[in-house]
C-alpha cells in the first residue's frame, strides 16, 4: 500500500470503536480534548490513517497510566518543529516517572500481601486453639 492509498482511507466512528473496542463517546471525548482531528462531512466524523494511529497511541498512552494532558504533550511534541526527538526525550522521561511509580506500589502490594499472610497466619492459628480447647472441653 503507497502513502497515497494510505491517505485514502477513512474510517467511522463506528468503524473505529469496534476496532478499538471504545465507545463512539470516548472518540468524540478524545476529540475534545484535541487528540483526534477527524474531518467532517456533515454530521459525521471521517478519520483517516493518521487518526487511526493516533487512536493507538492514545490507548498505548492509557494502558501505560498517562493522563491525556500526557498524551496530549506528546502529540503537541511530536507536530511542533522540534518533532520527533523532543517526542522520544519527553516519552522515556515519562516512562521513567512511571516505571518508579509503579515500583513503589509494587513494593506496597507486597507488603500488604505479606501482612496478608502473617494475619491468616494468626488467625489459623487462634482457630487452631479454639477448636482444640472445644475439643477437650467436650472430652474433658
Amino acid at each position: 500500500m503507497t502513502e497515497n492509498d494510505k491517505q485514502a482511507v477513512t474510517y467511522s466512528i463506528s468503524e473505529l470503536s469496534r476496532e478499538f473496542q471504545v465507545t463512539s463517546r470516548a472518540l468524540r471525548l478524545y476529540e475534545e480534548e484535541g487528540l483526534l482531528s477527524p474531518q467532517r462531512v456533515g454530521t459525521r466524523r471521517i478519520y483517516s490513517e493518521r487518526e487511526r494511529v493516533r487512536m493507538r497511541l492514545v490507548l498505548r498512552g492509557k494502558r501505560l497510566g498517562w493522563s491525556l494532558s500526557d498524551i496530549r504533550e506528546s502529540f503537541d511534541l511530536y507536530d511542533s518543529s522540534h518533532g520527533e526527538e523532543a517526542q522520544l526525550e519527553r516519552m522515556l522521561d515519562k516512562l521513567d516517572e512511571r516505571r518508579e511509580m509503579l515500583e513503589v506500589q509494587k513494593q506496597d502490594v507486597e507488603l500488604a500481601l505479606a501482612e496478608l499472610e502473617q494475619i491468616a497466619g494468626n488467625a489459623q492459628a487462634a482457630l487452631g486453639s479454639i477448636r482444640a480447647g472445644q475439643r477437650k472441653a467436650r472430652y474433658g
